[in-house]
């Protein structure tokens, strides 16, 4: 018996960039538009929201902008949010608000994942212990593309391993893109359950051709090549759909907001 109860995948906004960022080796010169997205699970022990885009403050504000996303160490160039693509305002287009998210399940803390953590101060934070330490160690060569500011006073849940959230909700270990990357299987009261792959693989095409994320944790491609086999052996086992996590041509196919998924 699952708890949960609606699903919705939000668009909380886009990113252009070269297709090699999303594909190990492949793609390069190819500029593709990427959703940025969030994920709201209704569930009857609360609501679940796994990730949360980026920080509204420095996509628009031209000074923090130039800052964090107009760098030589910045690779992508800077996101799009728009003021409507908010969390806050997508929520109350379903008549909710910040508050009434329970629990924030960080799939892993890039600026586009982890970013909007500010808006929700007073929710619980899942976060994997690797990928919080990963996060945190000035020698990562990677820092640039981590959310950098949790001084909103995060409630951190630091979790180990794999785990059930609520009743139909289970936490899956996916690392490769990041340390603790962690990916979702929610399981829907009709139809197949949907595995939420985050960034463990970015487009469909990830998935079916087995290529790795461009960015791989400590150049650990082969980890993050176990993660997609991993994934597709789950999908199989618990015949699961596999979301992938900036398909925009997939995303488009799925997206149900504000109605949602039953």
């Amino acid at each position: 018996m699952t708890s949960v109860k609606k699903f919705w995948p939000i668009l909380c906004g886009t990113h252009r960039y070269d297709k090699s960022l999303s594909m190990r080796g492949h793609g390069k010169g190819e500029v593709i538009e990427a959703p940025i997205l969030a994920y709201l699970i209704e569930t009857s022990q609360g609501r679940i929201l796994y990730d949360v885009g980026c920080d509204y403050r420095k996509v628009n504000d031209k000074l923090l902008r130039k800052q964090f996303y107009e760098t030589p160490d910045f690779a992508f160039g800077p996101p799009v949010v728009t003021e409507e693509q908010r969390l806050p305002a997508r929520l109350s287009v379903l008549g909710l608000d910040p508050r009434d998210v329970d629990c924030v399940f960080c799939g892993h803390l890039h600026f586009d994942h982890a970013g909007g953590l500010c808006e929700f101060p007073h929710a619980e934070v899942h976060v994997h212990e690797k990928e919080l330490a990963s996060a945190s160690d000035p020698d990562n060569k990677d820092t640039a593309y981590f959310s950098d500011d949790f001084s909103c006073g995060v409630k951190w849940r630091v979790q180990a391993g794999e785990y059930s959230l609520v009743d139909g909700v289970d936490a899956v270990e996916t690392p490769g893109h990041t340390a603790g990357h962690m990916s979702l299987l929610v399981r829907l009261p009709k139809g197949k359950p949907l595995l939420l792959c985050g960034d463990a693989a970015d487009l469909t095409e990830n998935l079916d051709r087995e290529i790795a994320p461009g960015l791989c944790w400590q150049d650990r491609e082969d980890l993050a090549l176990q993660s997609i086999h991993k994934l597709k052996q789950l999908a199989m086992h618990t015949d699961a759909e596999l979301w992938p996590n900036h398909d925009m041509a997939f995303f488009n196919r799925h997206n149900t907001f504000p109605i949602g998924k039953e």
